[in-house]
């Protein structure tokens, strides 16, 4: 039996992750706001927790919606 091959993230490891960047941050959202697993976006746990940050942060500077108005 051969070992199943790791899938790769879907950024690169050594990409910044910035609050700013609003396409990449809606890429990791649901519809309805929310955002999504590690399992469901296949980061890292690193990865995760920047991106989870640098939403939360966009939220509270007002340049992300907590609910958008329609679903994406």
């Amino acid at each position: 039996m051969s070992k199943a091959k790791r899938k790769l993230s879907p950024i690169a490891l050594d990409r910044t992750i910035d609050y700013k960047d609003l396409a990449l941050l809606r890429s990791f959202t649901t519809s309805y706001g929310k955002i999504l697993a590690r399992r469901v976006t296949r980061l890292t746990r690193n990865q995760q927790n920047r991106v989870k940050k640098a939403i939360k942060q966009a939220r509270i500077l007002g340049i992300f919606p907590f609910v958008p108005k329609k679903p994406i």
